[in-house]
């Protein structure tokens, strides 16, 4: 779990060539949105720009999981400013990392909270 360790320090830090050494070259990262990020420059480039952009930006772990030599989840929380607000966003990453021990593939999955129910939709 070395390297997830050294990850997360690194994108807290905005360390971003502590960063890139967890990466492979050819990692590939997939957001929420289906949105997709491939190769170890373009995901840097593209967290050196998103992170500095988000307003009050922390990073909490909750849980690291290691399913094998190739692969893990980390349940973590981002909160940001949204509209002025501390507004946390729970998250689920899955890894999977090459024979080196370098993060090939990153999925993200955020948590949301059930719709609330419109008035006049209720019976």
């Amino acid at each position: 779990m070395d390297v997830l360790e050294r990850y997360f320090d690194a994108l807290r830090a905005r360390d971003w060539g502590a960063l890139s050494d967890c990466l492979a070259p050819s990692v590939e990262r997939t957001g929420p949105y289906l949105d997709t990020v491939r190769g170890r420059d373009a995901y840097v480039a593209y967290l050196a720009r998103v992170i500095p952009s988000l307003p009050n930006y922390a990073l909490t772990l909750r849980r690291l999981r290691r399913f094998s030599d190739t692969s893990a989840v980390v349940e973590l929380s981002e909160t940001l400013d949204v509209h002025g607000v501390s507004t946390e966003f729970p998250e689920a990453l899955f890894f999977d990392f090459d024979r080196d021990g370098r993060i090939v593939r990153v999925d993200i999955y955020i948590k949301q909270p059930p719709s609330v129910p419109r008035d006049d939709a209720q019976a």
